[in-house]
């Protein structure tokens, strides 16, 4: 009988911990649910500060496996990505996964001042924030002279 109570709690516990876990997961997942739709925009490149291409984009950003990771798929005349952002709690961060044509990188980034923010490397990273006008923008910086730059950014509104 003892053991049965002792099996009993202990399951209970395992299972009570585990809903506890993904909760915390969710809730992290869920700050990012400003980037969720369907989004039709423009991508621009800058060259010290000057726009030197612009093309039409197109992006689809979905939660999936019960809004524990997020997907993004994003398409344009000069880019295709297909990228996965989870969030470890063994590790309190969020991941940025994206995959091309020329293979993937796992990125780490974390959620500030209600933007995501991807460190891609010392000198790059990219923000994913809501736009002025209600919509969605995603741009990248480098460190040049120790003052972030704006590289590329892409500028969104929601597909009606």
């Amino acid at each position: 009988m003892k053991l049965q109570k002792y099996l009993f709690l202990s399951i209970f516990l395992f299972l009570f911990i585990s809903a506890f876990g993904q909760t915390i997961k969710q809730e992290k997942m869920e700050q990012l649910s400003y980037m969720t739709g369907a989004w039709i925009g423009t991508s621009k490149v800058y060259e010290d500060g000057v726009v030197t291409k612009e093309v039409p984009t197109y992006e689809n950003i979905a939660y999936e496996l019960d809004k524990n990771i997020l997907i993004i798929d994003l398409k344009s005349e000069s880019l295709q990505l297909h990228t996965i952002i989870y969030y470890d709690e063994k590790e309190q961060t969020f991941y940025y996964h994206p995959f091309s044509k020329n293979g993937a990188r796992k990125l780490p980034a974390e959620f500030k001042d209600g933007q995501l923010v991807v460190q891609a490397s010392e000198t790059k990273r990219f923000i994913f924030t809501k736009s002025a006008a209600g919509g969605f923008k995603e741009y990248g910086e480098k460190l040049i002279g120790g003052k972030w730059e704006i590289y590329f950014e892409d500028v969104f509104r929601k597909v009606e």
